[in-house]
């Protein structure tokens, strides 16, 4: 079930399983143990539902049973936006375990059906074809590559991969809850045109991935600490989808308004959280300090001046020495 060009890439890589206990990452890690792919569980425990606990204890047996580590993390209870602070909890946790353990690959359990999905949300929400294109099967992010190795796989493949295997697997009761976007959508448009139209849906997928690639330019994005940046395509597209990929990575999606404004705007502040500038041939993006703007000196604002940088970073900037050495070094070459 698994392909064999995925396969090649997890062979004698360092990979940590995104694991739930949910019937995705339970057939995603049967299936890479049939394949002999090392590889790590990390579970999150969020202490909202009674069954966690035995999702728990099931993620531990399985890794005591194959010789894995299990690495748990015990969350504070999320009051409010669920949805949005577990994926940041998640990733947080993933990331550290990365970095302490020299992980070299995130393995989680999306499949076709999340992917179609969120193409349909976005589709809903406006999107082109890089957008609704969604999910790839594998994403760079620095210090790591995500990678989603079900992604060509539907749901009822991968349940009938557990049956047929005799395999346990828990289901989350929250997935029938329609008050969630993403399940509503589910339920009532991806599943049933997928149970009627699956071979069509996967095809598409293929050709949108495939013109992806020819409207898309692909894009280095390097890093200091919180400061990414990169050098324009010049093709806006291809630009905002390269800044969008970063702030996926630090858990923040644009939304469509802040993609138009990407447009247009050279300089903007999104989520209230990030600077986002477009200044020459440089894409610059930043955490936005909104404390008031200290004084600084003569000899730093006059830099600033000369070699016109926008205002709003220059705060920034003045706080990160080695950054601001970076940035005069890129302006000065234009």
């Amino acid at each position: 079930m698994l392909e064999k060009k995925m396969l090649s890439k997890l062979k004698d890589k360092k990979n940590l399983l995104a694991f739930s206990g949910g019937a995705d990452s339970t057939a995603l890690f049967f299936l890479l143990l049939k394949h002999n792919i090392p590889f790590d569980i990390a579970i999150v425990d969020y202490n909202i539902r009674e069954q966690s606990k035995a999702e728990v204890a099931y993620a531990q047996e399985l890794a005591r049973t194959h010789n894995l580590i299990c690495h748990l993390h015990n969350a504070k209870k999320v009051e409010q936006n669920f949805e949005a602070k577990a994926r940041e909890i998640r990733y947080n946790f993933f990331e550290e375990l990365i970095l302490k353990h020299n992980y070299e690959n995130l393995l989680t359990a999306h499949h076709l059906g999340d992917r179609f999905e969120w193409m349909l949300m976005q589709f809903c929400k406006g999107a082109g074809c890089a957008e609704i294109a969604g999910m790839q099967k594998e994403q760079n992010r620095g210090f790591y590559t995500l990678i989603r190795p079900l992604l060509h796989l539907d749901k009822k493949e991968l349940l009938a991969y557990l049956h047929t295997n005799k395999k346990t697997y828990f289901e989350d009761e929250s997935n029938f809850d329609e008050d969630i976007k993403r399940n509503s959508f589910r339920h009532n448009y991806s599943l049933p045109l997928l149970e009627k139209y699956l071979g069509g849906i996967k095809k598409s997928f293929d050709y949108l991935d495939e013109d992806r690639s020819q409207l898309i330019e692909a894009i280095e994005i390097k890093t200091i600490d919180e400061f990414g940046y990169f050098k324009s395509s010049h093709n806006k597209r291809s630009d905002i989808f390269a800044i969008d990929k970063y702030l996926k990575s630090k858990l923040y999606m644009l939304s469509a308004d802040e993609r138009e404004l990407l447009k247009t705007k050279t300089t903007l502040v999104v989520g209230r959280k990030y600077l986002v500038v477009q200044d020459r041939n440089f894409v610059f993006i930043a955490p936005s300090l909104q404390e008031k703007a200290e004084i600084m000196p003569h000899k730093f604002k006059e830099e600033c001046r000369v070699l016109k940088i926008e205002p709003k970073l220059r705060l920034y900037l003045y706080k990160n020495p080695d950054i601001f050495l970076k940035v005069k070094e890129l302006l000065a070459a234009v």
